[in-house]
Formats: structure tokens, sequence, C-alpha cells
């Protein structure tokens, strides 16, 4: 590894049976003898990545449940409406990729009147597959910086462990659920939570928007009604809301906190939550949190 390049930007790697090539770096490269593998990965638009691969030691403990106050306890509701919404009634947006579709839906087009297997055809496949890789990055920036912010503001995050596959087999909103990409927000998510010391627990969604988050009296509602109306206890909330608590309830319970008044569940969801801010998907990408 050569780091003497003359621009912060690059710097040169050399592998066996290879030899040396300038790298563009996206973060800090360690040193060579901190580098346990090297792989290689020719991308569908004909660029070529390099990914390094490190032992990272010292990672901080999660801090123990009954040192943890009530304001450091979050449920996270997997939205509909909303790309997640919290147990504190933040409601974060899903991204416009519209402008993307259109595009990678242009290229498509024009690919498919090329001849197969021709220099134009190959020349626009490329750009096809550079429209799709734009979409794939977009979410999967808006996703790192979503869990890193979870991670990094609370020490417990209770979060639906949701079977993907078969939302997309049934529902006609499939690409919208595919775009949200549940099953890799929620491994980044567990996988930061090691880095950065937080418990992440994940739990059964079934039963969390029929379940009042008061009492515990379960209340059939379709899809389009928005809003929580307990005719046990009166309790009101959104939807999302009640859902984020109630996952909060059973996050809590299943890292054997459960609801007792030593524990911080019962203050850390209050009755009625009258604020309620919301984060424009932009604000995340622009800013990398949404609370900033």
């Amino acid at each position: 590894m050569d780091h003497n390049t003359g621009d912060d930007r690059f710097v040169r790697l050399r592998l066996e049976k290879i030899g040396w090539f300038k790298v563009r770096a996206d973060r800090d490269v360690p040193p060579a003898d901190e580098i346990d593998e090297v792989s290689l990965k020719k991308e569908r638009t004909g660029e070529w990545f390099v990914s390094l691969v490190t032992s990272v030691e010292n990672t901080p403990e999660k801090p123990p449940l009954g040192e943890i106050e009530p304001e450091d306890c979050v449920g996270v509701d997997l939205g509909i409406t909303s790309y997640i919404h919290t147990s504190e009634n933040l409601s974060v947006d899903t991204l416009d990729l519209s402008e993307e579709y259109d595009r990678y839906a242009r290229e498509q087009r024009k690919l498919d009147r090329k001849e197969h297997g021709s220099n134009n055809w190959e020349k626009q496949r490329r750009k096809v597959a550079q429209a799709k890789r734009a979409i794939k990055r977009k979410v999967r920036d808006y996703q790192h910086k979503l869990t890193t912010w979870l991670v990094t503001e609370y020490d417990v995050v209770a979060v639906e462990d949701l079977d993907v596959k078969p939302m997309l087999e049934t529902s006609q909103n499939a690409k919208n659920k595919q775009d949200a990409a549940w099953s890799r927000f929620l491994e980044l998510l567990e996988y930061k939570a090691d880095l950065h010391g937080t418990h992440v627990e994940k739990v059964k969604p079934e039963g969390t928007t029929k379940e009042c988050a008061v009492c515990g009296v379960e209340t059939a509602k379709p899809i389009w009604v928005r809003e929580h109306s307990c005719p046990a206890c009166g309790h009101q909330d959104g939807r999302d809301l009640n859902a984020a608590k109630n996952i909060l309830f059973r996050g809590l319970k299943q890292l054997g906190a459960g609801r007792s008044e030593s524990t911080p569940v019962q203050t850390a969801l209050p009755t009625l939550t009258p604020h309620r801010e919301e984060v424009g998907a932009k604000r995340v990408v622009e800013a990398g949190s949404p609370g900033a």
C-alpha cells in the first residue's frame, strides 16, 4: 500500500500477480499490515471496486439495561406512508426516486431498440446499469445515515422483524417495498449496533397495529385507517405511533425489562404525544440524520 500519491483521495495498491494500480478511496485506508483480505469486483457498469477487510478491536460494550434512561429507548415501525415512524412520534419520509426510475425506464427503452450484442447495445447496456446503480446507491446511502443516527442516538432500538419475501409476492406496491429493502436496513442496524454498543431487538410485527399501547386490547382496522382509537380505554394515537410504542414494549420485554416500574418502559411511552415531527427524505440525504 502506497499512500504517497500526491492526492489524499487516491492510494496505490499492489496485489501479487496483478501489480500496482491506483484506487480512489471513499474513506481512510489502513496500513497494509492491518488489512486481512482484499476483494476485487467488476460491476455491470464496467467499473472495478476494491474492498479491504480489517479487524475491529475493542468494540464498546452495550450498557446494562438497568442503567438505561427512558429517553434512550425507541421503538421503530417500518412504515407504509413513511420510511420509519418512531415511538417518539418522529416520522421520516420515504425517498422520492421517481426521477431515477424515469431515467432507468428511458435507458431501458433505448436498449430494447439496439441490436443485441452490438457495440451500441453494449454501450447502452452500461448506461442502463449505471441508472440502476444510481437507485441502489441512493437507497443504500439513505439507509446508512438513518441506521447510524438510530444507534448513536439511542441505547435500545426495538424494530419489527419483517418477513419481506411474502410481502413482495403479494403486494401490489412491491416495487416500493423492494426499494425500501427492509432486510438490508435491519442488517445495517444490527451491524452498526455492535460497533456503537447499542441494544437492537427485533420483535414479531403481528398485532402491533391492532393492539392498544395503553391497555393491550386489540382492535382490527383496515390498512387505509391511519388512526388508532381504542374502544376499551379510549386511547387515541396515530396508527404508526401506536405500533412503534408496541414494538418498544415487546423489545424491552424480550430483553428482560418487561412492564414494571423498575424498567424504563412505563415512562418511555407517554400516553399522549401531541407533538409530531416529520423529517423529509431530502434532509436525511443532505444532512445525514433526521435530527439535523
